[in-house]
């Protein structure tokens, strides 16, 4: 991650992992995150339960196993187990979301400084990831984060403000945000995680 790379099998079966260091990297911005009106509205009204990191393994599985368009996975047994080493660490997380006690959403990445390097996400009902994701964004926002990275274009995020840099630029914000001393804290008001995305919802 450090050098600007990041790690994909070909599927679940696969026995190795490559790495992979696009000519463009997707970026989710976290400062001007736009958050669309109906999506905040239906956010602001949910009655889920959020948490960090309460179950890191059963989130990773989940997004091995989620219903893809391409059928597919890049999460084999060796990013499996690599991540869940991570998480132990203090070196990935999770931001998950209850109904009651059941768990029915949540993303995972890795932080390194000042960076979260956005991995995967599941739903099991609509709209679920995407709360993650707000989630997600008021934590990084609260704690200074400069860099969100989502790898590879996805035309879903663009509703967020995501947009493609060149590798080279890349390379020059990840140099500047990884020696940053930040902390991934949970935010337990849910108020101030609706202040801290309010300003953009907007725009």
């Amino acid at each position: 991650y450090k050098k600007g790379l990041f790690p994909m099998a070909d599927n679940a079966n696969s026995e190795i992992v490559n790495l992979y260091q696009p000519k463009k990297r997707f970026i989710i911005p976290i400062d001007s995150f736009h958050v669309p009106k109906k999506l905040f509205k239906l956010f602001k009204r949910n009655n889920y339960i959020f948490k960090i990191n309460n179950n890191f393994e059963n989130v990773i599985s989940k997004c091995q196993l989620a219903n893809r368009k391409d059928n597919g996975t890049w999460i084999n047994s060796i990013i499996l187990d690599s991540y869940i080493n991570l998480h132990n660490e203090k070196k990935a997380h999770s931001v998950e979301c209850y109904d009651q006690n059941q768990l029915i959403g949540g993303l995972y990445g890795v932080q390194i400084g000042g960076c979260f390097f956005g991995e995967s996400m599941f739903s099991e009902l609509s709209n679920i990831s995407k709360f993650c994701l707000l989630y997600l964004i008021a934590i990084l926002k609260k704690n200074s984060f400069s860099i969100l990275d989502s790898q590879f274009y996805n035309e879903h995020l663009i509703q967020f403000g995501a947009f493609e840099i060149k590798h080279k630029i890349y390379l020059e914000k990840l140099t500047a945000s990884i020696n940053n001393n930040r902390t991934f804290t949970f935010i337990e008001n849910f108020q101030e995680v609706l202040s801290l995305l309010q300003p953009n919802s907007h725009k």
